[in-house]
């Protein structure tokens, strides 16, 4: 399984389809540290999910942002 992996790894065809895969990743650890932040400062069901969704955008962004100025980096370099 490992030789194989390595193979399909060093396909330059197939590195842009492994990095969106990589990218599912993100979307389970933004919605449990967003519901758990926002969990930490409020008691009831309504502020709870108002402000993990805007606390989870905010992440989204944030995480596009950086990876915009990586994409610009490595376009100069």
């Amino acid at each position: 399984m490992i030789p194989s992996l390595f193979f399909v790894a060093s396909m330059p065809s197939m590195a842009p389809l492994l990095a969106v895969m990589n990218l599912w990743y993100a979307l389970p650890l933004i919605v449990s540290v967003s519901l758990v932040c926002a969990a930490t400062r409020h008691e009831e069901f309504g502020p709870i999910m108002h402000h993990a969704v805007r606390f989870g955008l905010w992440i989204i962004v944030f995480m596009a942002v950086v990876m915009g100025v990586l994409t610009l980096m490595s376009m100069l370099a």
